[in-house]
This record gives structure tokens, C-alpha cells and sequence, in this order.
């Protein structure tokens, strides 16, 4: 076949008129375009591509890492990114032998390359964040992996994987009115249980739209549907609504702190409703919220309007300003579990305007279920990165709820439940509606 291959090329050099198009059949025999599939992974600090799985024409046993080069291009359809994160290499850290899905395997036709990821490495990233665009957006992530061993290229995307994302069903819709549908995202557990407990987690500010995917990986939120923390449940539904704008939307477009009511409480509180309804094997007495920024002030306001809907509430990097909560609706909390988690240096929703004000009127009050982990810095918590030294901005501090982290009170004491400490999650599974 190889030499019929050569003697074509010969011919078509020297016996067809047109050299040009000759030339292209050259270069296009040795640089076959090839497919990939890419996998994306959400991280503390948002989603990455950590690998790229290559299809083969042959199989092989074995590849070196060395022998491919990567180049990336990015842009998103709203507008130009103005950043670093236009085009760049990315750096294979590890290659290795793989089925389809990258699972490793002695032989085969597949090879998965695994990328370095970093939170200061934008182009690792095919999320982008743009205000100008309503938040965070899927950009157009286009990829050519060359091998220096065989000048082979992919250029072709052919499918992603989306660790624990892809467990999720992104299809869901609730159509409140003519004018108001919320789309979302919910996980169903595989469980023994007749009653299972259901985790609602409200996003923040920029991942508004209609595509729940955004919800679960620009900081995270398909991580309470791993196995580390549905263990603390026996197995727990979670439900990620969607907003198309932002939770704070007072209808005119403009924000509301809390002076004024906001558009989406009402219909978000129906679709819960609507979804507890269509699942009756969700225990009604274990239904917890939890939210960041936009989504912290959420599920405050739902606490606020249905004290006695929820068994708890778990908010971090509040949004709601305690000057707009009075005297009466403090009261009417604090019999409830709340859990806030917020860092002092936060720009955004800023700690003495929000959660310090509210903690402190609602310990007054009396409550003796409401506790606060509240961090000077977010920080790096693999230690990959700098550890205490690599400080995210200070309103990432859902960083911490999303990996369980949580132990401390806001006296540096730590959360016990039947004298012993627990972590945010062990400690939301074990409560309960009155």
C-alpha cells in the first residue's frame, strides 16, 4: 500500500500540469487531520481542558509525551476576548495509552494527553468570563495537536467529557409564566433509601442564561453530586436552577441588595415546589439550600419568606445587605441552621455591609444554630498553587463550601454535632425540619 502511495505522488508530480495542486496532495498525505475528544474538568476556581483524548489509525502500546505539541485558540461569539486567553500552547504533562474515554489500557488506538491547569492560566480554561456577554460563556475552544514523531494532526473536536457534570440531566425547564422560564440542572443518586434528602445550590451573578452547564462548572456546584460528599446523605437529589439573568434582578435589570423585592423568588419557589412535587421519593424534611454571591442572597431571601419550608441553609459570599432585614424577619430565623461561609477581604459582597451584621444581630437574637467560617483569604486548598500564599480574590470563598472544608465557627471554635467536630456537609446531612 505504501509503495502504491508513492508511486501515485511521483506520477502526479511529474505528469500532472498543475505542480500546485500536486504539492497539496503532498502535504495533505502526511498530514492526516485526525479527531479529539476533550475533557473538561471544573476546579476550585472554574472549569479547565486538564486532557485531550486522540484517535488513532494503528494500534499502539506505548507514547512518549514529548512527541506532541499543542496549540489553542479561543474566542467568544459576543465579542473579542482582550486577554491572554486568545491562543496560546498548552503543556502535556503526561501521555499514556487509552480507550475512548481515557481510560488507561495496555494497548489500543486511542492516547490521552493530560494538560497542566492552573488558575492563572487563562487559555487552560474554554469558559471565559464577560460581563459585556452576562457572565461566564462557553467560548469557542478550538484545538491542533501535532505529533513531532509522525507530523500527524487532530484539529477535529468530536465530543467532551464532563466529569460528574455529565451524571446531571442539563435539560430541565419550568415554565413559571408566558414570560419567565428558569432552566436547570439535577442529579438523581443511586440510593437504597425510600425517602432521600434533596441539595438545591443557587449560582452566582454570572452564570445566568440557558444552559445549566454554566451553573455547575464556573465555581464548581457539580461537586455535591461526588461520591465523598453524597456519602454524608446515603445519597442526596441535587437541584441547580438556573436564573436567565441574576437572582438580584429587581425587574427593571438593576440590582436589589434587599431594599426592594426581587423578580425571581417567587417563580424560583414554585419551581422547587414543582420539583419536589414530580419527585416523591425526596424527604421533605431534608431539603437544604445553599447558594454563592447572587445565589447566597437567594437563599437567604427564600429562608426569609418560607422559615418553614427549609432544614437548612448554607450561603457563602452573602449578597443580601443587613441594613434591608429587620428586627421581625431576624427572629423569624433564628431557629433555623444556617451555615455562612465568607472571607473578610471579599471587594464584592463586602463582609461588614452583609454576613458580619447579619451573623452578629442573628447570635444576639439568640440563635444557637447558626454558625459562620469566615476566612481572611481564599486561598489555595491543594497546595499545588502556593497554598496559604496564592490568594484567589476574596469572593471565591464558595471554594470552601464546595470541598467541604468548612469546620470552624466564627470564634476559630470548631462545629461539633454530639460533641464531636464535623465538617459543613456532615453537618447539613444531620439536620432536619421541625
Amino acid at each position: 500500500m505504501k509503495k502504491r502511495i508513492q508511486f501515485f505522488l511521483f506520477v502526479s508530480l511529474f505528469l500532472l500540469p498543475n505542480y500546485h495542486f500536486a504539492n497539496e496532495l503532498l502535504i495533505a498525505g502526511n498530514n492526516q487531520s485526525g479527531s479529539y475528544t476533550l475533557v473538561v474538568e471544573g476546579f476550585d476556581w472554574g472549569p479547565a481542558a486538564n486532557q485531550v483524548i486522540l484517535t488513532l489509525e494503528d494500534t499502539v502500546s506505548k507514547v512518549q509525551k514529548g512527541d506532541y505539541a499543542i496549540s489553542v485558540t479561543k474566542k467568544a461569539e459576543c465579542r473579542d476576548i482582550k486577554t491572554d486567553a486568545v491562543s496560546g500552547e498548552r503543556a502535556v504533562l503526561y501521555a499514556y495509552v487509552s480507550d475512548a474515554k481515557g481510560k488507561k489500557i495496555a494497548a489500543g488506538i486511542h492516547v490521552t494527553l493530560v494538560l497542566l491547569v492552573a488558575p492563572n492560566l487563562p487559555i487552560s480554561s474554554p469558559m471565559q468570563y464577560m460581563p459585556q456577554c452576562g457572565g461566564n460563556v462557553w467560548a469557542d475552544y478550538s484545538m491542533t495537536i501535532t505529533s513531532n514523531a509522525t507530523d500527524q494532526v487532530w484539529d477535529t473536536e468530536i465530543g467532551r467529557i464532563h466529569p460528574l457534570v455529565d451524571e446531571f440531566d442539563v435539560t430541565g425547564k419550568f415554565e413559571y409564566n408566558s414570560n419567565l422560564t428558569l432552566t436547570y440542572a439535577d442529579f438523581t443518586p443511586k440510593t437504597q433509601q425510600e425517602k432521600v434528602p434533596l441539595i438545591i445550590w443557587l449560582h452566582g451573578g454570572g452564570e445566568g442564561g440557558t444552559d445549566p452547564t454554566v451553573a455547575l462548572m464556573a465555581n464548581r456546584a457539580a461537586n455535591y453530586a461526588s461520591p465523598e460528599i453524597q456519602a454524608y446523605f446515603g445519597g442526596a437529589y441535587v437541584l441547580v436552577p438556573q436564573t436567565p439573568t441574576f437572582w438580584m434582578n429587581d425587574g427593571t435589570g438593576n440590582y436589589t441588595r434587599g431594599k426592594v423585592d426581587d423578580m425571581h423568588n417567587k417563580p424560583l419557589m414554585a419551581m422547587i415546589k414543582d420539583y419536589v412535587a414530580k419527585h416523591p421519593s425526596i424527604d421533605e424534611d431534608r431539603i437544604y439550600v445553599g447558594g454563592c454571591s447572587n445565589g447566597g442572597y437567594m437563599s437567604l431571601k427564600l429562608m426569609l419568606n418560607h422559615p418553614d419550608y427549609f432544614a437548612a441553609s448554607f450561603p457563602s459570599a452573602l449578597a443580601y445587605h443587613a441594613e434591608y432585614i429587620t428586627d421581625e424577619q431576624i427572629e423569624s430565623i433564628k431557629e433555623m441552621p444556617i451555615w455562612f461561609i465568607h472571607a473578610q477581604d471579599d471587594p464584592v459582597t463586602k463582609a461588614e455591609e452583609t454576613v458580619n451584621p447579619v451573623y452578629k444581630r442573628l447570635k444576639a437574637a439568640g440563635a444557637k444554630k447558626v454558625y459562620f467560617s469566615s476566612y481572611d483569604h481564599v486561598v489555595d486548598i491543594t497546595g499545588f498553587y502556593g497554598g496559604e500564599n496564592y490568594h484567589y480574590l476574596g469572593h471565591f470563598s464558595w471554594i470552601y463550601s464546595h470541598a467541604n472544608l468548612c469546620k470552624l465557627d466564627y470564634d476559630g471554635q470548631p462545629v461539633k454535632l454530639a460533641g464531636r467536630p464535623v465538617t459543613i456537609m456532615e453537618w447539613l446531612a444531620a439536620q432536619h425540619r421541625k
